[in-house]
């Protein structure tokens, strides 16, 4: 299992944002590119999908840039994760991988099915309070704060 470049990358820029964001300064795509190491047509393209999200505004100009839309105690780790890549499990899930069938037929009686509902859930269950603000902080207290639960319960479709 892998998460996408975009999902990690994202994560690193809004977390830069994040550290800038009560000086009220954009960030420009050249300065992401080279503190962060990745190519500028790379930024651009996860930074537009960003700011369409509702994440980052921009500011054109020599003094424009991008920078948080929100504040980052409001901004849900899930839902930017989503946005970059979706869920690694969801209900289309068993459609997309029928083999040469136009259904899966293991439909009924499936062995892998559980294995990806209590994946995905156990994801949920660690990014649904998660913000921004969280993981501006120190990483041992993310650690401490999000660290898994023992039992998961698993609704079954």
């Amino acid at each position: 299992m892998k998460f996408s470049v975009q999902e990690e990358y994202g994560l690193r820029f809004l977390i830069r944002f994040g550290k800038n964001y009560n000086a009220g300064e954009g960030l420009s795509i050249p300065e992401i590119s080279e503190s962060e190491a990745i190519a500028q047509h790379s930024v651009a393209k996860i930074l537009r999908l960003l700011r369409l999200g509702g994440y980052l505004t921009s500011v054109r100009g020599h003094t424009g840039g991008y920078m948080l839309a929100k504040n980052p105690a409001d901004i849900k780790i899930s839902n930017v994760l989503n946005l970059l890549g979706g869920k690694l499990y969801d209900a289309d899930f068993c459609q997309s991988h029928t083999g040469l069938n136009d259904f899966c037929i293991h439909s009924t009686e499936c062995a892998t099915r559980p294995v990806w509902q209590l994946i995905q859930k156990s994801i949920d269950n660690v990014l649904e309070g998660m913000t921004l603000k969280d993981l501006l902080g120190p990483e041992e207290l993310i650690y401490m704060k999000y660290k898994p639960k023992s039992e998961v319960s698993v609704k079954v479709n």
